[in-house]
C-alpha cells in the first residue's frame, strides 16, 4: 500500500532531515508515527500525499513510484487520501455542508449533498449542517475534517497530531472516530506525540527521531527515552 525505500531528504546545505527511512504499510493498518518536534513525521505524510519529494530513495503509494520524477498522477493520487491537520483547512465562508460538497466535487461523485450528510451524521454533526466555522468548537471543526477525510471511498487517511490542539475529553472523542474509520479496510497513518493514546489503541508504532526511524514494532509504546 505505502512503501518507502532508503529515503534521504535534507535542508540548509547537506543537514539532513530524513536519513535512510525504509518502511511497508499494508493495506487496512492502522499505523502511529511517532517522535519530538522536527523528528520528520510530518515530512513523511507530504512525501505520501507527493507534497515533498525526497532527495534520494523512493515512494510507492498502491504499488506506484510516486516520488518519480515523471509522475504524472498527482490529483488522482490525492483523490485517493484523506488529510486531517491540526490547522483545520476549513473554508470559512462556507458552512459545513458545503465545506464537505466543495471537497467532493473533486471526486465526481453521484450524490455528493447526501454524501455529505451521511459523513456529517457518522462524525456526529448532522445537526449543524448549516453552521459556519467560526460557530464550531475545536473538537467540532477536528471532526469536520474528519468527515471530508472519510468522504468519497478514500482508503488511505493521513493524520498530522490531530488531537495536539485539543483536551483530552475531546482528544478521545477523536480517537473513537478513528477506531470507527478503520474497522473498514482503511489505511491510516497517524502521526502524534501523545502518549496515552499509543499506548492504550496498541497498534503498530514507527518511531522516528532525529530524521531516523529508530523503532518499528507491532502493537508498540510510546515511552519517555522515545520523545
Amino acid at each position: 500500500m505505502i512503501r518507502f525505500e532508503h529515503v534521504y531528504q535534507n535542508y540548509n546545505a547537506g543537514s539532513f532531515e530524513l536519513t535512510d527511512i525504509n518502511f511497508e504499510i499494508e493495506k487496512g493498518e492502522f499505523v502511529f508515527l511517532i517522535g519530538p518536534s522536527g523528528a520528520g513525521k510530518t515530512t513523511i505524510l507530504k512525501m505520501i500525499l507527493r507534497d515533498m519529494l525526497p532527495k534520494e530513495g523512493s515512494v510507492y503509494v498502491e504499488n506506484e513510484l510516486i516520488s518519480s520524477a515523471g509522475f504524472r498522477d498527482i490529483e488522482k493520487l490525492r483523490q485517493k487520501i484523506g488529510t486531517i491537520f491540526q490547522d483545520f483547512k476549513i473554508v470559512h465562508d462556507k458552512n459545513i455542508l458545503e465545506n464537505l460538497i466543495l471537497s467532493l466535487a473533486i471526486l465526481d461523485r453521484k450524490d455528493p449533498k447526501d454524501e455529505a450528510l451521511a459523513a456529517l451524521k457518522k462524525v456526529g454533526l448532522e445537526k449543524k449542517a448549516l453552521f459556519f466555522p467560526v460557530q464550531l468548537s475545536a473538537g467540532e471543526l477536528q471532526r469536520l475534517t474528519i468527515a471530508r477525510a472519510m468522504t468519497g471511498g478514500r482508503k488511505i487517511i493521513l493524520a498530522d497530531e490531530p488531537t495536539g490542539n485539543l483536551d483530552p475529553v475531546t482528544s478521545w472523542e477523536i480517537v473513537r472516530l478513528f477506531r470507527h474509520i478503520h474497522q473498514g479496510d482503511t489505511t491510516v497513518v497517524f502521526a502524534t506525540h501523545n502518549t496515552d493514546i499509543v499506548n492504550t489503541l496498541k497498534k503498530r508504532v514507527i518511531v522516528i527521531k532525529k530524521g531516523k526511524i529508530i523503532k518499528d514494532s507491532r502493537q508498540g509504546i510510546y515511552t519517555l527515552d522515545q520523545i
